[in-house]
């Protein structure tokens, strides 16, 4: 039992199979996760929805079951994982790691469809469907070289986001300095100003909240161009990150080809 355990973790685990490229078994995976998306999407159009409904209640009682067997599966070799060793403890720890709930939310509409058919329930469980996507990150090798990029900046970006939060609190007392009396149904507090503040400084610009007084156009002109270059801090830091994390793998990658090749017996 513990080496078929070991085996389904490795099928499982992408990073722990040795070598570049994923299993059958989670090929498999990521084509019932797109199909399932894809699905919940065609069937939130009511026009499709109404061809086969039993059809689509059908088909996602397929995929949840499967990613309950998944789900389970992953349970039952957590034990292989490193820092989840001893038994039901170390897979109660697992099943609290943000994975391990992001597969237990894949399966909850199948649970949750059988408990209540009400309209608004099932709308919302169309939500959790798609976000099955995300359980792709754990194969792909960009999602893993964008949280590691994030982890190794995380102080630069806590910066840039403490900066845009006091520009956000700066330009919005301001303008409810300014604008305020003028325009109290949108400037008239320094909350109501934020809302301007915010789609000004993301470079958005709705219009529905625009400066009538000569001052309060300089003051939106100059938050407008601060907010491009506050776009570009966090931008600039999370590209040099994704950067230093792909060539660290590149390298990585080059090194366990010069091992193999070396202990082939063809030095690179």
């Amino acid at each position: 039992m513990n080496e078929l355990r070991h085996r389904l973790y490795l099928a499982l685990e992408p990073t722990r199979q040795g070598k570049s490229g994923l299993s059958v078994l989670n090929r498999l995976i990521i084509v019932v996760i797109v199909l399932s998306v894809a699905f919940a999407v065609l069937e939130s159009e009511p026009s499709i929805h109404h061809l086969a409904p039993r059809l689509f209640a059908d088909l996602e009682f397929g995929f949840g079951l499967f990613f309950l067997v998944e789900y389970v599966a992953r349970l039952w070799v957590a034990p292989e994982i490193p820092g989840y060793s001893g038994g039901v403890r170390g897979r109660l720890r697992y099943a609290m790691t943000p994975a391990a709930l992001l597969d237990l939310l894949a399966v909850a509409p199948l649970f949750i469809t059988a408990v209540t058919g009400e309209a608004y329930v099932l709308r919302t469980l169309r939500l959790v469907r798609v976000l099955r996507l995300a359980k792709l990150g754990r194969f792909t090798t960009a999602s893993r070289a964008l949280s590691a990029a994030v982890h190794a900046r995380r102080y630069e970006l806590l910066v840039s986001i403490a900066v845009a939060g006091f520009i956000l609190l700066l330009t919005s007392t301001l303008m409810y300095l300014v604008e305020g009396h003028e325009q109290p149904e949108f400037f008239g507090s320094i909350p109501r100003s934020m809302w301007w503040a915010i789609s000004t400084l993301t470079t958005v610009g709705y219009g529905d909240a625009v400066p009538a007084t000569l001052p309060g156009r300089i003051l939106g002109g100059i938050t407008a161009v601060t907010g491009i270059g506050l776009i570009a801090m966090p931008a600039g830091i999370l590209a040099a990150a994704m950067s230093d994390a792909l060539q660290a793998r590149r390298r990585a990658e080059q090194r366990h080809e010069d091992r193999e090749a070396h202990d082939a017996g063809h030095p690179p």
